[in-house]
C-alpha cells in the first residue's frame, strides 16, 4: 500500500463566499482531487476555513503549496502533518454553515458536519477529525 500524507491547516477567506460561490468551488475540486489521489474534508463559516487534505505525500504537499499562494487565503497555519495508513475522509465532502439557503438543499459532496450537534455517523477519530471537531464548537 502506498504511504499517505494527512495535512490540516487553517485559513481565513479574503473576500466571503456565499452558498452559490460554495457549491461551483466544490464543483471544480472533486474533479481535480479525485484525479490527483486525494482526499479530505473542508469546513467553511463567516471566512473561515480547516482543511484537512489526505493522499499521495506528492500531492498532499503540491495542492498545500497552491493554497498558501492562493490571495482567497490569508493566515494560512498548518496544523497537523502526518503519515496515515488509511484515509480517514475516503469521499472528498464540504461544510459550510450561514451561507443560506443551500444549507438545505444538501448538494452532492455536501456534508452536514456543521449542522450536526453529534458526531456524523461514518467520520473517523483521527487527529484530523479532532481538528475538525474542534473547529465546529469554536464557531460563533
Amino acid at each position: 500500500m502506498e504511504p499517505l500524507l494527512s495535512l490540516t491547516y487553517v485559513s481565513s477567506a479574503t473576500t466571503l463566499f456565499d452558498g452559490a460561490q460554495l457549491l461551483e468551488q466544490l464543483e471544480s475540486w472533486r474533479p481535480r482531487n479525485h484525479r490527483r489521489g486525494l482526499t479530505g474534508m473542508l469546513l467553511y463559516s463567516g471566512g473561515n476555513i480547516i482543511q484537512a487534505l489526505e493522499g499521495p505525500p506528492s500531492e498532499v504537499e503540491a495542492t498545500f503549496e497552491t493554497i498558501c499562494a492562493d490571495p482567497r487565503h490569508r493566515g494560512v497555519i498548518e496544523l497537523l502533518r502526518e503519515p496515515v495508513t488509511e484515509r480517514s475522509f475516503p469521499d472528498w465532502s464540504m461544510g459550510f454553515r450561514d451561507v443560506g439557503p443551500v444549507d438545505v438543499e444538501r448538494p452532492d459532496g455536501f456534508n452536514p458536519f456543521l449542522q450536526e450537534r453529534d458526531a456524523v455517523p461514518g467520520l473517523p477519530a483521527a487527529s484530523a477529525y479532532r481538528l475538525l471537531t474542534l473547529f465546529k464548537k469554536s464557531m460563533r
